[in-house]
């Protein structure tokens, strides 16, 4: 995510990207403001991720993106005193975003999500934890939903830690 860390470290920078960071406060502010082709892939990814998404996580606006994380009042011992990303989704000038911190933060989740995309025909463009994507047909949604799921707040505060600058 623009700015943000797991551990101290950048998510996804891509040479001359231009990042665009919402200023709406919420997730259907944010939706509405984007072109019909747009919304239509974001909100589809967003209803996977939803559908997938462990108790305990919340969805809000952070970062000037659909944020998906462990909230403040769960884990409030965060290095940036921000809600614990573990997800997000953003559309950037020239394509959108899935952000996996799960994937960033643990070498054989990062391993397992790169085979398994691969295994199903599709083109991966990422970053560190950053999955770029122009079109819906470039995610393979049951892999999204199966990522999104792998970690409990638990394991994900656990991941966090261990990988905490100290």
């Amino acid at each position: 995510m623009p700015g943000a860390t797991l551990g101290g470290a950048r998510f996804c920078s891509k040479e001359g990207a231009d990042t665009m960071q919402s200023q709406a406060q919420t997730v259907e502010e944010y939706l509405a403001t984007l072109p019909e082709e747009r919304r239509r892939a974001m909100e589809a990814v967003r209803a996977v991720i939803l559908e997938n998404l462990p108790a305990g996580y919340e969805e809000r606006m952070q970062y000037g993106m659909i944020g998906y994380g462990v909230p403040l009042s769960r884990y409030p011992n965060t290095y940036n005193k921000q809600a614990l990303a573990y997800a997000a989704l953003a559309s950037q000038k020239n394509y959108m975003s899935l952000y996996l911190m799960g994937v960033y933060g643990h070498e054989e989740q990062d391993q397992w999500f790169r085979e398994e995309y691969a295994k199903r025909g599709k083109k991966l463009d990422m970053g560190k934890s950053c999955v770029r994507f122009k079109r819906l047909e470039d995610l393979p949604l049951d892999l999204i939903g199966q990522v999104v799921a792998r970690f409990s707040v638990e394991e994900f505060i656990a991941l966090y830690e261990r990988n905490r600058p100290s």
